[in-house]
């Protein structure tokens, strides 16, 4: 079966061609930032974008004529549980209009995915888009009336490193359950019970382990005498939690590697960042674990810090007793989307309807 993904970007969008799943052509499309510019919004990008992914396969002599499936991100939704989507009118309309109130080239994903279906032919999907959401009712429960938990995960890479998992010990992911760790820009983690993310770290409501950008869980009482001290603004606070916080915060740096090879040069606090952020995953781990009652299959991590063999080594010395860790370095983006359109398209899974219903409005009964 032959699939395209797309997977827009903020000044790029990665495209990949698949014969099944064995890639035969990838590539990060570069859109240069003062043509971005020249649009008021996502949408108004949209035919620029598609132009210049026609560009590069023209100049590459590659050809979309055939195509079983266009694969988009998928950004822009409301929350829905996991799994693969066909592109429909909600979905598009939605995804034009940010209805989950999200700003971000992911969004074009879907967009992109249906121009080139009906150029081309073939069926356009999403598969398992940044808005899943399988949270369990009491996982939502916080000791605030007006606040609920909502699930920001890595859903894409996280279900399909447990796919891969599963797949990898004979079998099925909605057979397993897991805690799963995307160690990456983000750092998320979650307990994945029967192929549904039952709870998890939200990264973008600022839960969980510190990141390379942002802050994770940090004292309520502390942060809410910072946020009225004057020294920041609302827009600088919400930075600092999700942009501007975790290494950038302590160390004026995003990058990991960065942040190793201080600590391996002797900057002792660079060492004490790096070390609290490993920590801080375990500790979620040990809750996702708490989560899933103990009967854990697996403790998978992902992501690109899953590279780094003394990060695995420290979390398998402190979480193997809960059950056996496996890495699986990088992310497998265009792979998982990919690989669901192709598992749609065998039948092997059911491909569901975007409704634009949210799959979570409220509580069953007011107290």
């Amino acid at each position: 079966m032959k699939i395209f993904a797309i997977n827009p970007g903020s000044t790029s969008t990665k495209i990949a061609l698949f014969n099944n799943d064995r890639c035969i052509f990838i590539k990060n499309v570069k859109h240069e930032a003062s043509e971005l510019a020249k649009y008021k919004n996502l949408s108004e990008q949209l035919p620029y974008r598609k132009q210049t992914i026609i560009n590069i396969l023209e100049e590459e002599n590659i050809s979309l004529d055939g195509c079983d499936a266009f694969v988009g991100r998928g950004g822009g939704l409301l929350s829905m549980e996991g799994g693969v989507y066909a592109v429909n009118d909600i979905m598009l309309n939605h995804a034009a209009n940010c209805a989950n109130g999200v700003l971000h080239p992911a969004n074009l994903g879907s967009l992109l995915a249906n121009e080139f279906c009906e150029q081309y032919g073939g069926q356009a999907f999403v598969v398992n888009p940044p808005d899943v959401d399988e949270f369990e009712e009491v996982a939502r429960v916080t000791g605030i009336k007006e606040i609920n938990r909502t699930s920001h995960i890595h859903a894409l890479n996280q279900k399909e490193t447990a796919q891969r998992h599963a797949e990898a010990i004979g079998k099925k992911y909605t057979d397993c359950n897991f805690i799963v760790c995307h160690i990456g820009g983000g750092v998320s983690v979650a307990a994945h019970r029967m192929g549904r993310m039952i709870d998890g770290n939200d990264i973008v409501g600022g839960e969980g382990p510190m990141a390379p950008t942002r802050a994770g869980a940090v004292p309520a009482d502390q942060l809410i005498r910072l946020c009225f001290s004057g020294k920041y603004s609302q827009k600088e606070m919400l930075e600092k939690c999700t942009k501007t916080g975790g290494f950038v915060d302590h160390l004026g740096t995003s990058d990991a590697i960065e942040v190793i090879e201080m600590a391996s040069k002797g900057d002792s606090y660079a060492k004490l960042i790096w070390d609290a952020m490993i920590y801080q995953i375990i500790k979620q781990i040990g809750s996702m674990a708490a989560v899933l009652h103990g009967k854990v299959d697996g403790i998978l991590l992902g992501g690109g810090m899953a590279h780094n063999k003394g990060l695995v080594q420290t979390i398998t010395e402190a979480c193997s007793f809960i059950a056996p860790v496996t890495a699986y370095p990088g992310e497998f983006e265009m792979e998982a989307m990919a690989a669901g359109a192709e598992r749609a398209l065998k039948g092997t899974e059911e491909i569901k309807t975007y409704t634009g219903k949210p799959v979570w409005t409220g509580y069953k009964k007011e107290c």
